[in-house]
């Protein structure tokens, strides 16, 4: 079992309601078709990751400007470890790559999770 920060659980629940442009995009338009699980917002240690897979212990980050903040960058490379620790994997991709190279991280996605384009559920 993945530990977590039971105190996150509500601020979890509130950003699921509350995705950003880039994560709502992401969700709809792919990762709620992929044939695994995916959490929204989900809490692990004492982080609330963006999307989780548990079946392949993989996380995907969805990065706004504030994450390219020298403090926020080594707050990422922490975090990033930690969860590396618990074999999780981190892919990160920024709010513009969702936007303009949709594709592209569509397809990364499915290749770092060794699935393809027929294993969605259209």
């Amino acid at each position: 079992m993945i530990p977590y920060n039971e105190a996150l659980t509500e601020n979890s629940k509130n950003l699921r309601k509350n995705m950003t442009p880039e994560e709502k995009h992401i969700w709809y338009d792919f990762l709620k078709n992929l044939p695994c699980q995916v959490k929204r917002q989900k809490c692990i240690c004492n982080y609330i990751v963006d999307f989780y897979i548990p079946s392949k212990k993989t996380v995907i980050e969805i990065d706004g400007s504030q994450h390219y903040e020298a403090d926020n960058l080594k707050k990422d490379k922490i975090r990033d470890s930690e969860l590396m620790d618990l074999g999780i994997s981190v892919l990160r991709y920024t709010n513009d790559d969702v936007n303009s190279k949709f594709n592209s991280v569509c397809f990364d996605i499915l290749t770092k999770l060794e699935l393809i384009f027929e294993d969605l559920n259209n």
